[in-house]
């Protein structure tokens, strides 16, 4: 049987972790993140010969070093590297959420941007373009209401395909300014030296610039131990969450 570890990330209020209830029922398990207050939720489910693992990061405005929830959900996704991360954003509201939706794009290519609410921005009247999202972003984009059970098999389908290799994701990069990029270019090829290709370079040399003193006390912490940094408390059982 095949498995794959899926994160489920977004905003606070965009219905991840109603979606997360609905993908695992009480097959699910809480803790704290080691070392954090932080509740870490992880469950599971099978659909047909594939298992799915999933981890319900906290939700997040940003995947800066602003918070303790930003350093969990953000560490997770660079150092832990799920199969896929799915980015939850609320339909009535995407303007907002797509600013985590192109952070995580720069972290990973694995990724299915989740628009979740549907029916309540029908009710509203808007809508959306799925295709084009996907196009301008260059990952699957697929709309559900995670409440109502709608669109959960096609979300399904596409965080398959992307985990298994079907679908190659090929996230829009930001280009910034002459002055960054130049920058850029002169520290990614350090950082891949020191850290090896398994680590976004790219991510981590804009961290870098920004002077985010969080990652690289993490990123110290990773390479001298990278057993204990990554070990996490004991679990409980039965306790369905919200972030």
């Amino acid at each position: 049987m095949t498995s794959y570890t899926i994160a489920l990330a977004g905003n606070p209020n965009t219905g991840k972790s109603t979606l997360f209830n609905t993908l695992t029922g009480l097959r699910q398990h809480t803790g704290n993140w080691a070392g954090k207050t932080v509740v870490m939720a992880e469950g599971e489910f099978s659909r047909g010969n594939t298992t799915f693992r999933i981890i319900d990061l906290p939700g997040t405005y940003s995947l800066y070093s602003n918070s303790t929830d930003e350093e969990v959900a953000r560490d997770y996704i660079i150092f832990e590297q799920p199969d896929v991360t799915v980015v939850v954003l609320d339909a009535t509201s995407l303007e907002r959420n797509l600013n985590l939706a192109l952070q995580v794009l720069e972290m990973t290519p694995y990724v299915v941007v989740c628009v979740n609410l549907i029916d309540e921005a029908k009710k509203l009247g808007i809508r959306i373009d799925l295709e084009k999202i996907s196009q301008r972003l260059g990952v699957p984009c697929v709309a559900i209401s995670a409440r109502n059970h709608i669109g959960i098999e096609n979300l399904l389908d596409q965080v398959e395909k992307v985990a298994n290799g079907t679908i190659v994701p090929n996230p829009v990069q930001i280009t910034y300014s002459d002055q960054i990029e130049s920058k850029l270019a002169q520290l990614e090829p350090l950082i891949e030296k020191t850290l090896g290709s398994r680590f976004p370079t790219r991510w981590i040399a804009l961290r870098l610039l920004d002077g985010d003193e969080s990652l690289l006390r993490t990123l110290r912490e990773r390479m001298q131990d990278p057993a204990t940094a990554a070990r996490k408390e004991p679990l409980t059982h039965g306790r369905t969450v919200c972030h």
